[in-house]
């Protein structure tokens, strides 16, 4: 016969929370909100705000709620921050929490695996590289055009 104390520890004491963002007229929510439901989430946070905006109040709701074995997911990387030093930080929160953090399209981003730790801080690094390459490989295009005689903005 199994003791109370085992049965306890065999309800699920931890809660799925998804967090969900867009922020063009473009983008749709729906998606994000599927696939957040089919992976269990009981609460999904939601909000329409440009991911380099620092006042997000309903990532701030969320991490401010956090219990110990919490699960926080998103659809992708880019929905929770556009930088590595953001995702660092808001993984972080979640980990003071006591808590985990899972992306579901970038499965090898999952915190509760020591493994999933370290590739998430690899991987993270790697697409700042990258977007950081693209910045100024678009900063040198805007140069080359300028040089060339193009003009930029307003007629």
């Amino acid at each position: 016969m199994r003791s109370l104390q085992n049965i306890f520890k065999e309800i699920q004491l931890f809660m799925k929370i998804g967090y969900s963002r867009f922020s063009t007229t473009d983008q749709n929510l729906e998606i994000q909100l599927e696939e957040l439901k089919k992976a269990g989430c009981e609460k999904v946070y939601k909000e329409k705000v440009s991911g380099t905006h620092l006042k997000r109040p309903e990532l701030i709701q969320m991490l401010d709620q956090l219990r110990q074995d919490d699960q926080v997911i998103v659809w992708k990387l880019d929905r929770l921050a556009r930088s590595t030093r953001d995702l660092l930080a808001i993984c972080d929160q979640i980990a003071g929490s006591k808590a985990s953090f899972r992306s579901l399209s970038e499965t090898w981003a999952d915190t509760t695996t020591p493994g999933g730790k370290m590739i998430l801080t690899i991987f993270a690094g790697i697409a700042e590289f990258e977007r950081e390459l693209i910045v100024e490989r678009t900063r040198s295009g805007r140069l080359a055009a300028q040089k060339r005689g193009v003009k930029f903005g307003r007629p």
